[in-house]
């Protein structure tokens, strides 16, 4: 996730750093090329047919709508995977507090915390597909952590850990009815955030849909030399690349928040909100913590 003020003016047009416009660069030059074709064969080769400009801006409004209808979904894919995230922070620091209360031995209190940093490990892990291991393996132990990551769910294996530590914890009387009813309601809570991260990760816009988006995309852009011949004479392939910008733009902002736990520059930075957890349990514990997870040249991971 880009992390910075907002550019200048005049460092508007120039910085690179979470645009899009390195991916569709080869698109756009496409279209200005194409434009350029389309004018030199009507000027010096063969008179060309020529489309109205009104009825392209009839078609630009309806494309345009169709990528705004699906960039706003794709940006609510986003913004409820950090809110899943956020909830899951708050639920890690909500059982640091029940356990506090009900929990009387320093030693059950650590045991459980670890397991919760573990799990937002395993959960970040399974959402991006990486290997872990080095990071839950201080917190838990290189034995509970391969027993853990030997799971088809990792994370909900964790979860369940948990639960048998609560119910352990149950059983011998160090913790009261009232404290197992707490404590499950957060860990049913933290189950419900994963699920939901789950559900974002593993099923992604319709395809039928993207694709009708797309295809209409390339037949605009296609289509809009035509229009231009009259317009803007040779200025076509400027305004063609401009036009040419916006829409592939939108396309590719939407491809990119689609799917929002993918490590790239503009997807959420799960490496950071682990690090708050880490930070969260170790106050809760009394241990010095980590520092901050700072950015690297205005990107946190």
């Amino acid at each position: 996730m880009i992390v910075r003020e907002p550019p200048s003016a005049l460092k508007l047009f120039f910085v690179m750093q979470g645009s899009i416009v390195p991916k569709i660069t080869s698109r756009i030059i496409g279209v200005a090329l194409l434009t350029a074709v389309v004018l030199l064969v009507d000027h010096h080769v063969i008179v060309l047919p020529r489309i109205s400009m009104a009825a392209m801006g009839i078609f630009g409004v309806a494309l345009s709508l169709f990528l705004g209808f699906r960039n706003n979904a794709a940006y609510d894919r986003w913004w409820e995977a950090r809110k899943l995230w956020g909830a899951i922070i708050a639920d890690l620091r909500n059982l640091g507090r029940h356990l506090s209360i009900f929990v009387r031995e320093g030693g059950d209190r650590a045991e459980i915390l670890s397991l919760g940093v573990a799990f937002s490990h395993l959960h970040r892990g399974s959402l991006r597909d990486v290997d872990v291991s080095a990071e839950i393996s201080g917190w838990i132990g290189e034995t509970q952590s391969k027993a853990l990551i030997a799971h088809a769910n990792p994370a909900d294996a964790a979860l369940r850990a948990m639960a048998d530590q609560i119910g352990t914890l149950g059983e011998s009387g160090a913790i009261n009815g009232f404290g197992q009813m707490s404590i499950s309601d957060t860990l049913s809570s933290l189950a419900l955030s994963q699920a939901g991260c789950e559900r974002i990760a593993t099923t992604p816009l319709p395809f039928v849909y993207s694709l009708m988006v797309r295809r209409t995309t390339y037949l605009y852009c296609w289509l809009l030399p035509f229009a231009l011949i009259e317009a803007t004479n040779w200025f076509a392939p400027v305004f063609a690349a401009v036009v040419a910008y916006v829409f592939f733009g939108l396309q590719a902002v939407t491809n990119e928040l689609e799917l929002p736990f993918r490590n790239v520059q503009n997807g959420l930075s799960l490496d950071a909100m682990c690090r708050v957890i880490e930070i969260s349990t170790c106050e809760a514990l009394g241990q010095e913590a980590p520092p901050i997870w700072a950015p690297e040249n205005y990107v946190l991971t």
